[in-house]
């Protein structure tokens, strides 16, 4: 009698990938800055200066100040005062030489006139004294700077990066038991099988 059931068994079916680890190295960078310093014309005048000292000049017309006006009032006085001494030392002198019956006052008066007659015709210069002049000359200060460029670069080293392995486990095929029936079919009662054979029973 053949065998009515066939039993079949799929096993499990895997797949493994397997990564190895591995050392990489990594290329450096280098960044660049460029920085730039502007520079410019500059330009420095200084005009002349001119100093102009009048006090002289205006003191030559009339006194500038209070001080000179009183330094000349005294020095006139002290003129005044040595040319009356003068005089009457002159005067003294010829009534000591006088003789009897000369007119001495006569010659006095006469001499005090011609001294004192002065022509004055009203020109004068003014002012007496000039200005004092002084001066500074000018001056012309040109400076010129050029741009400036600067380079900043970062360069960074090469490096070393570790990658670790790895392991992938998948599975493609899960396990099963596969159970087929390979008989014929089965009829009830079985004498409805077209092939059917009683079977003999001896006693």
């Amino acid at each position: 009698m053949k065998p009515l059931i066939e039993i079949e068994s799929v096993p499990i079916e895997m797949k493994i990938k397997v990564t190895h680890s591995r050392l990489e190295a990594v290329r450096g960078t280098a960044d660049l800055e460029i920085h730039r310093d502007n520079g410019g014309l500059q330009i420095k005048s200084k005009p002349i200066q001119l100093r102009l000292d009048t006090f002289e000049a205006r003191n030559s017309i009339r006194p500038a100040s209070t001080g000179n006006a009183i330094k000349n009032y005294s020095q006139h006085g002290k003129n005044g005062a040595y040319e009356a001494t003068a005089a009457y030392a002159q005067q003294g002198e010829l009534m000591l030489k006088a003789k009897i019956g000369e007119d001495v006052m006569a010659q006095v008066a006469a001499e005090a006139l011609r001294k004192d007659y002065k022509p004055n015709i009203g020109i004068d210069f003014l002012p007496k004294v000039g200005p004092e002049i002084s001066w500074d000359p000018g001056q012309l200060e040109i400076s010129y700077e050029m741009d400036k460029l600067s380079f900043d670069w970062r360069i960074n080293k090469n490096q070393f990066e570790f990658i670790p392995g790895d392991i992938e486990i998948s599975v493609t095929q899960q396990p099963e038991v596969i159970i087929k029936y390979i008989g014929g079919p089965l009829y009830v009662p079985p004498s409805s099988d077209p092939n059917y054979e009683p079977i003999d029973v001896q006693i």
